[in-house]
Parts: C-alpha cells; structure tokens; sequence
C-alpha cells in the first residue's frame, strides 16, 4: 500500500469581507453614476464653483478669501436667477396674448352671428396680460332682468370658458355690472340699479362656475350708472369681463435644483 501523501498548503484567500466590500464600492459608484447622468448641470456654473474651491483652498496663486469667494458666486447666482424669472414672464405675457386672440376671433365670430342690431361685444387690450370684454346687457338678459336667458349667450360663455381651462396660465376674472341710469323701484328685489347692477354681476359668475371655472378666481363687483362710457344711457346698461392672467401657477411649480445649486447652501 501507497503512503498517503499529504496535500501541499493552498494560499491563503482574500477574506470574505473584502469581496463583498467591493461589491458594495461598485454599488455606490453605479449609484453616482446614475446621479451624475440625470442631473442638469450649467457647463459654466460648474466650471466657477469648481474655480472657487480651487481659491479658497489655496490651489491657485491669488487665492482670495472663502467668505469673499462665496458672496462673488452668490450674486451671480441670483443675476442667472433673476434673468431666468424674466424669461418666464415673458413665456406669460405671450401665453396670455395668445388667449386674448383667440378670445378676440371668437368674439368677432359671435357678433357676425348674432341678431341683435347695433349691439356688438367689445374687446378691449390693456398690456400684454389683460384684456376687458364690454357686453351690453341686452345680450345677455332680458328688460329689467337678471338670470342669463339668451341661448346663444350661454354658448359664447361655454366657448369662452373652454379657451381658458385649456390654457395652463390662469386668469382673475372680474365681472362688473352698469345700469344707464340710476333709479328706485322700491319693494320686491330689485330695489334700484344698485341691486340689479349686482344681481346681473352674480347671474354672470355662476354661468362661469357651471363651466367649470374656479370660484377663486371670480370677483362681483356693481357700479350701478355711475361709471357710464358715454352719456348714451343704453351704451351704459352692459356687463364687463375683466381677465388679468396671474403667476400663480407658475408660483405653485416646486422649483428645480441640481446638484451644485445645493454646494451654496
């Protein structure tokens, strides 16, 4: 019988902590990779922080101090901030404008239609971000009258509402009541123009809000006859629809930071 030879001495093997500590290195470098690749990063932005960490570690000649280092890129950082706020009111201002076009063709398009002679809805531009529809109350109500009753008119205010809810720039929206002249009807509502300016004001709101139309946005307001646009009685007797677009949507936007945005902090 064979003597049994005795197996060499195998070398000794990396300890198993390493092994899974380098899987976990390459699980963190994968992880910043995929940080890096989805972060929106400002070729220039980086290149001044970069240069400024450079400074303020004494890498440079002319290394300045840290504090004077990082007021510098604060102020730049603002400036970029505040020509990006500029670029988006300008994306409101045009936005708007576009919906007052299309609320002017609509417009024009209603008064071709309709059979009311010399009656026509004006449109009035104030800015690039409000616009006035002056209607006169006889499209909209009957004699002495306060409920919207004009088939055609509730169409033009479901058109109308259709133009802004499709628009993500919001719109306050005013509605102001006239009368022609100023007068008692003594019992029963309504009482005088005050009252019927007011009511034919509200009557119009909630047209609005039956479209869908956010109450929030709405403001009543009756000025009887004592704001007349000529001293024509019956060109005085309209309802008004003041729309100023407003930030407000923009201002609920959570806003984007990138990664060396936060190194300022």
């Amino acid at each position: 019988m064979g003597k049994k030879v005795k197996c060499p001495e195998c070398p000794k093997c990396l300890p198993g902590w390493l092994v899974q500590f380098g899987d976990l290195m390459s699980l963190l470098l994968c992880f910043f990779i995929l940080l890096l690749s989805m972060a929106t990063m400002d070729k220039k932005k980086v290149e001044e922080y970069f240069e400024i960490m450079r400074r303020s570690m004494g890498f440079l000649e002319g290394a300045r101090d840290t504090a004077e280092a990082s007021k510098e890129s604060q102020s730049e950082f603002h400036a970029d901030k505040s020509d990006a706020g500029s670029e988006d009111d300008e994306g409101k201002d045009s936005q708007a404008a576009d919906v007052a076009q299309m609320v002017q063709e609509m417009t024009q398009e209603f008064n071709n239609t309709t059979d009311k002679e010399n009656k026509k809805i004006d449109m009035t531009m104030k800015g690039n971000n409000e616009f006035t529809l002056d209607i006169p109350s006889e499209m909209v109500f009957a004699e002495g009258e306060y409920e919207v009753t004009d088939p055609k008119m509730k169409r033009f205010i479901t058109k109308l509402t259709r133009i802004l809810r499709t628009m993500s720039q919001q719109f306050d929206i005013e509605v102001m009541g006239h009368t022609g002249t100023n007068y008692m009807r003594g019992g029963g509502i309504p009482r005088d123009s005050w009252d019927l300016s007011a009511l034919r004001s509200i009557s119009v709101v909630k047209e609005l809000i039956k479209n869908n139309i956010d109450p929030a946005t709405l403001k009543v307001a009756a000025f009887g006859s004592y704001r007349p646009k000529s001293d024509n009685a019956f060109e005085n007797r309209r309802v008004e629809l003041r729309f100023t677009a407003t930030s407000q949507g923009y201002d609920q936007m959570a806003e984007q930071e990138n990664f060396f945005d936060r190194i300022e902090e």
